[in-house]
Parts: C-alpha cells; sequence; structure tokens
C-alpha cells in the first residue's frame, strides 16, 4: 500500500482514461481493492473500474459486493470467472455461485433490471490466443460472445507480444458478431524472468525476436527492462495507428517505464 501511494500519483499524471484494480486469489483483498478503487476515483478524479470474479462468492456474496462498490462511487466493472486457487487444476463454481463470466454479467444486468443497483458499465476478458482452458480458438470466442450478449460494454484482452495476434482476434470476433469496442492488453517487460513466468500462467506467447533479445540481456535488469519498453512502445504507437480504441497497460503498480512508454507514443 505504501509503495502504491508513491506510484498513483505518477500513473494519474498521465492522464488514463480509467484505472482497474484487481485483487487476489479468492476475494482475498477485496475490501483493500475497494478502498485503493475509492480512492482513486473520489481524490484523484480518474475512473475506476474495480474487478468481480466468481472465485469464492456466492449470488448473496455477490449482491453485497455490488452493493458496496456503489456506495463507493465506482460506476465500472471488469466481470471475469477467475483462476482456480492455487493448487487445483479445475475452477469449482461456489455454492450458489457461477462458473463463467457470461453468468456474472447476466446476474448484474438483472440487478440493475430489477432497480437493485444503478446503471454499470462492464468490461470482460478477451483471449487472442484462447484462453488456456479452451479446446481450439472458434470455442473461445463463442464464449467471449455469450459474455457480450450478456451485456459487457467492451473486451479488454489478455496480454500478447505479436500485434498479429490482436488484429486477427478482433477480425474474427467481428465475423461472428462481436460489434463492442476491444481495447488491447499490453504488459511491458520488466524483466525476462518476470514475464516467462506470467505467460506460462495466461498462455500467452513470446515471439522469438523478444526471447532472443531477452536472452541477450540475461539477468541485466536495465537491459530487459530498455527490451521491455522498447517493445511496448512499437506495440502500442501500431495498435492505435491501425485503429485500436486505446490501450490497456497492465503496470503492476510500477510508474517509471510508464513515463518512458507514454512520452513516445503518439497521443
Amino acid at each position: 500500500m505504501e509503495s502504491l501511494q508513491q506510484v498513483l500519483p505518477e500513473l494519474v499524471s498521465l492522464r488514463p482514461d480509467f484505472i482497474t484494480i484487481t485483487y487476489g486469489a479468492l476475494g482475498s483483498t477485496q475490501e483493500r481493492t475497494l478502498e485503493i478503487a475509492t480512492q482513486v476515483q473520489n481524490q484523484c478524479q480518474v475512473t475506476t473500474a474495480c474487478h468481480l470474479t466468481c472465485v469464492g462468492s456466492s449470488r448473496t456474496d455477490l449482491d453485497a459486493i455490488l452493493g458496496r462498490i456503489q456506495a463507493a462511487g465506482i460506476r465500472n466493472i471488469v466481470a471475469l470467472r477467475g483462476d482456480p486457487p492455487k493448487g487445483e487444476a479445475a475452477f469449482v463454481p461456489p455454492k450458489d455461485g457461477y462458473s463463467n463470466a457470461n453468468q456474472l454479467v447476466a446476474h448484474i444486468r438483472q440487478r440493475e433490471g430489477a432497480g437493485k443497483i444503478g446503471p454499470l458499465g462492464i468490461a470482460v476478458a478477451g483471449y487472442p490466443e484462447k484462453h488456456l482452458e479452451a479446446p481450439d480458438f472458434q470455442t473461445d470466442l463463442r464464449n467471449l460472445k455469450r459474455k457480450v450478449e450478456a451485456g459487457a460494454d467492451c473486451v479488454i484482452t489478455q496480454l500478447f507480444y505479436d500485434n498479429r495476434q490482436y488484429f486477427n482476434f478482433v477480425k474474427a470476433a467481428r465475423e461472428i458478431g462481436i460489434t463492442v469496442p476491444i481495447i488491447p492488453g499490453l504488459l511491458p517487460v520488466l524483466s525476462a524472468k518476470q514475464v516467462l513466468r506470467i505467460t506460462s500462467m495466461c498462455g500467452s506467447c513470446l515471439p522469438p525476436d523478444l526471447q532472443k533479445d531477452l536472452e541477450a540481456a540475461g539477468d541485466d535488469p536495465v537491459k530487459s527492462e530498455d527490451i521491455g519498453v522498447k517493445r511496448c512502445i512499437a506495440q502500442a504507437t501500431e495498435l492505435i495507428e491501425k485503429g485500436a480504441p486505446g490501450i490497456h497497460f497492465y503496470v503492476l503498480n510500477k510508474s517509471s517505464h510508464m513515463m518512458r512508454i507514454m512520452d513516445k507514443i503518439p497521443r
């Protein structure tokens, strides 16, 4: 929390359209997440989106969480199924809870329709290289369409390092009738160890040229970050020039590299 207080002013100075706030496994940091989101929204005057997952929450729990989010003045949610708890291979829905994000989105919209909560903006996740658990790309796209049809306003993608993955993903999504904005998600590389761990968890691939550069950098954190910053600038610039509606940066509560990146991206 102390580190975040130092980083937040720099992130806010970059004038993001919104900041998303996640929470830990099984909702373990849910209360602190709401505290941070409220601070960002009310003190920093930046629109905030709270993550909300199916993990560990019954429908009654979800209603209580939605009520707290609304009471805090938050009007946007990133609706996710969530990952299985550590050590478990498959996702098991909680008792009287949901198995998929489309059910969570539908629940939120039903609560709105019944007048239980006010209007909320909802983002959902999309996977340019498909979700790890999906048997194939087309099945994953159909899952995404279900989330959008349930009431999602936009899609934020999982991280990727080859822009062709994003453009192919958007094209395929449009072909099956998904019309909402699809926002590319970028995670700037800060170290080879970090990116290899994260990509192994989410199923994203490292292009050979990027992997080669990181291997050449070895254990030098400065060289690795320079490679990551340069790559992210190139990715973001091309994405914007070719019509992406914006960029969602996974900043991992760090700001110095984002200051360098945003300084070079045309806005």
